[in-house]
């Protein structure tokens, strides 16, 4: 079944509609209800199994490259994660995702990378060998 996807022109926002019979059909935005809309070229989408989908999430190259302490890196995993698990996440997914990790770079360069060891103390006094 042919699923097509409109840009509107008012709110730039993207409307995807399922057409079954294309005479009867009326281009709109869902989201402001305006007629003014672009059509888009699509993606194919193509659907795994619960199974195959669940063998990818599992699959250990899935954490190949991912630095838990670089934003951008954990943001991009989470968007890959999310998408192999099935569920249709739209752009406020994506903007969430992006706006944390933001505020978590933002955090961590007010704090500092030290912030969590006692006051007086930094991270060289962990390497020391001497107790």
């Amino acid at each position: 079944m042919p699923i097509y996807e409109y840009r509107c022109k008012k709110c730039g926002k993207i409307s995807s509609h399922l057409v079954l019979n294309r005479d009867d059909f009326k281009s709109h935005c869902k989201h402001c209800g305006s007629g003014s809309v672009t059509k888009l070229i699509s993606r194919v989408n193509v659907r795994l199994s619960e199974e195959t989908r669940m063998d990818k999430l599992a699959d250990p190259s899935m954490l190949a490259g991912l630095d838990e302490n670089d934003p951008k890196s954990m943001a991009k995993w989470m968007k890959k994660m999310g998408s192999l698990a099935g569920d249709n996440l739209d752009e406020d997914f994506d903007r969430m995702v992006d706006e944390a990790m933001e505020e978590a770079a933002q955090e961590e360069k007010s704090v500092g990378p030290d912030s969590n060891m006692p006051d007086g103390l930094s991270s060289s006094v962990t390497d020391s060998t001497a107790i």
